[in-house]
């Protein structure tokens, strides 16, 4: 098997196969893929009535120009420019600038895919998985250097001298994958819809990588309906794939049409992939998800999930439209799943960030802030870390988005769902990072809300169960003044439960929602469509937090309101590294 799926449309290329591509600069230019690549070349110079084809002395009429270049290209690997000699003749002298601007303009061409590659194996001590490392090397650091020198080798050709500078741009692919076929338990009717699907066993990326899907904002929450949206649903294998996920102590499949590839394989810098003994060990996944599948009227709801309580299982989809193709719609739907799992374990979800704070000479601090997406909880905890100094020994993260709350007789548990952070560039300072930028897969860079999405801790930490020594409520939208200073310690717990119920936030554009939104608990990821069972967890956690003396509070990050967007989380670590100190 070797083929090629080219979306000209969403300017993405993936190779399907199960063997070495291309081993070879004669054979790459011989492939059938090369030539499909080339045609569509041709067509975007002939839509854009571009000059180089006829500078070059070929046609931009028929295909018979486009097979002649092939014929040049072809000549060029192995041979030094001369025209005469490469058309047959001396009528079909080829200018050399303008060749050495076309194949220039080809080799861009294909660079401004999006690029991927999926091993194919089977389940086998020589299977792919196997030895991973080999077979990316083999296969994807070999095509690139290829792609590369066949570029060099063309471009040296035609003019005849090598370059003085050399850029080792990405030639070859952005991402690789190997998946392979396994037998695992899914109850009727997931088995019969999802058998044949391939799972993601490991993925190879070329960071930083960047993607520009068709949307860069979510709208709506998802609906959860009576009937299940799985049913019924057709999937043709070869255009899918399991992402197999751990979300917190969960399993979900994530299975995602190839159209959105790209937004599939970001799911590593955001959630651990399952094991092959963390998949076996369990009888049946948590939750299983489909994104991209086709739209129809019938639908209950496009954004829809399932409580499917005779399996055992949360079920959900979203549809392939352009619309919903940003990445918030694959995290946010898989947090809700986890949220709604957690609360049916007797744990409260947040949507909050979870950081343990080292302080010199002092015992860590566990620092949970709730609020909606854009209320400054992440950029307040990244400004804490710039400010610390040397008083500040080590921030270690534990939950970025999603985490869960657990009362016990001594403490309440913070655990958290995420190994990454899908973090939105606009509001951050340079010095906020959260990690190193070559670790990152960056989105829509050159418009509002671009994210950038990075791994920034481990699984262990994840998991571990920390006590929560301060518990806030993220406020973005009120100014500071003698009534409502920075940081405010909540007298009772009505007054808590008050202000985290009512989920004021100042929206930051991150959504199609605007000015201030309230949603319950800052939350609408699963605790609206439970709203009695996670009423009850939350007065549950708010009193034990209460009882043991924690810090139930609230701190203005200030980050919606007009001249704060960059100081107001700053000044807000700022007090609350005081207040530590």
């Amino acid at each position: 098997m070797y083929f090629i799926c080219l979306n000209h449309k969403d300017k993405q290329i993936i190779i399907h196969t199960d063997r070495p591509i291309c081993s070879n600069k004669k054979e790459l230019l011989n492939s059938k893929s090369f030539r499909e690549i080339l045609f569509f070349f041709w067509k975007r110079l002939k839509k854009t009535n571009s000059p180089l084809l006829s500078e070059c002395g070929l046609s931009l009429e028929n295909e018979e120009g486009i097979e002649k270049l092939y014929t040049v290209l072809l000549g060029l690997i192995d041979t030094r420019f001369d025209g005469p000699d490469l058309l047959n003749g001396p009528d079909n002298r080829i200018d050399m600038a303008s060749l050495d601007s076309l194949v220039n303009e080809l080799y861009d061409f294909w660079r401004s895919f999006d690029r991927f590659i999926v091993l194919h194996g089977r389940p086998g001590p020589s299977s792919y998985d196997q030895r991973p490392y080999r077979a990316f090397n083999e296969t994807i650091e070999s095509f690139t250097h290829l792609v590369r020198s066949t570029y060099r080798d063309l471009s040296e050709n035609i003019t005849r001298r090598h370059p003085q500078i050399y850029r080792q741009v990405a030639a070859g692919v952005n991402v690789g994958l190997i998946a392979l076929p396994m037998e695992v338990y899914l109850p009727e009717p997931y088995q019969q819809i999802f058998h044949n699907v391939s799972f993601i066993r490991q993925i190879w990326i070329d960071p930083p990588m960047i993607i520009d899907p068709p949307s860069n904002k979510r709208s709506g929450e998802f609906i959860k309906v009576q009937k299940n949206p799985l049913l019924g649903l057709g999937v043709d294998s070869q255009e899918w794939l399991c992402y197999p996920a751990l979300v917190g102590s969960l399993l979900i499949y994530i299975y995602f049409h190839q159209r959105f590839i790209s937004l599939g394989c970001s799911l590593a810098n955001l959630f651990e992939l399952a094991s092959d003994e963390q998949i076996f060990k369990r009888p049946a996944p948590d939750a299983i998800y489909a994104y991209g599948i086709p739209y129809n009227e019938s639908m209950p709801a496009p954004l829809a999930f399932y409580d499917d309580y005779e399996n055992g299982i949360l079920a959900a989809a979203v549809p392939g439209d352009d619309r919903f193709a940003y990445f918030g719609y694959l995290k946010k739907m898989v947090l809700t799943l986890h949220n709604v799992a957690m609360m049916k374990r007797g744990l409260m979800p947040f949507h909050g960030a979870l950081v343990q704070v080292h302080l010199q000479d002092k015992v860590p601090v566990n620092i949970l802030i709730i609020g909606d997406t854009g209320a400054g909880k992440s950029e307040t905890l990244e400004a804490l870390r710039t400010i610390g100094g040397d008083a500040l020994r080590r921030m270690k993260v534990i939950a970025d988005d999603m985490g869960s709350l657990q009362v016990t007789d001594v403490s309440v548990l913070g655990y958290g769902t995420e190994i990454g952070a899908f973090i939105r560039l606009d509001d951050l300072e340079q010095g906020y990072a959260f990690g190193q930028i070559d670790r990152s897969i960056i989105m829509n860079p050159q418009r509002v809300n671009s994210r950038v999405v990075i791994p920034i801790t481990s699984m262990e930490e994840v998991l571990k169960g920390h006590p929560i020594h301060y518990l806030l409520y993220a406020n973005n939208y009120e100014d500071v003044s003698d009534d409502f200073p920075l940081l405010k310690r909540f007298e009772s717990v009505p007054a808590a439960l008050e202000v985290f119920v009512r989920g004021a936030s100042m929206s930051k554009g991150t959504t199609t929602d605007s000015g201030v939104t309230h949603s319950y608990f800052a939350n609408i990821f699963g605790p609206p469509q439970y709203h009695e069972l996670h009423q009850r967890l939350a007065e549950a956690v708010f009193h034990k937090a209460f009882a043991l003396g924690i810090f139930v509070g609230e701190i203005r990050t200030r980050l919606g309101v007009p001249g704060y967007e960059r100081s107001g989380p700053k000044l807000a670590a700022e007090e609350l590294f005081r207040h530590f100190m």
